[in-house]
């Protein structure tokens, strides 16, 4: 019983302690060049007259993913694959070619005027903040599932 337990707390110490180098590579400083050619390819036609302030690489155990932050604010986050997953633009507001149309749509005919000022998408679902900060989460058939203020 007693060898059991010792080689049981042996072998946790063990992936505790080989695991500790490996999340200080989780979050490393990139150069856009890294970044892969779909998401170079989102900021050089829809972002490129801002200025990158920081580009990063985080590997999760489970999945990877790059975020650009330019130095007025926005920040754009991508999958592992350099798809968009998050684009945040606070004082202005997301392309609109990056925002699904029927979105753009419901939001015009809902809220004449409005902004968006966040965009974020999932497998199920996109989530947008206008910018008087009412969030509208839509299914990815475009259906209005939720709204919060």
């Amino acid at each position: 019983m007693k060898t059991k337990l010792t080689s049981a707390l042996i072998a946790l110490l063990s992936v505790f302690i080989l695991s500790t180098p490996a999340a200080a590579e989780q979050d490393r400083p990139i150069t856009v060049n890294q970044l892969p050619a779909t998401a170079r390819q989102v900021i050089n036609q829809h972002f490129s007259a801002k200025k990158v302030a920081l580009a990063k690489y985080d590997n999760d155990l489970l999945d990877k993913s790059y975020d650009v932050i330019f130095t007025d604010g926005c920040k754009l986050e991508f999958d592992g694959k350099g798809n968009w997953t998050d684009i945040s633009c606070p004082g202005s507001a997301v392309p609109a070619a990056l925002i699904p149309a029927a979105i753009t749509q419901y939001v015009n005919s809902h809220y004449a005027g409005a902004k968006i000022v966040k965009i974020e998408r999932d497998k199920k679902e996109y989530d947008v903040t206008l910018h008087d900060g009412m969030e509208i989460t839509f299914n990815k058939k475009f259906q209005v599932i939720d709204i919060d203020r």
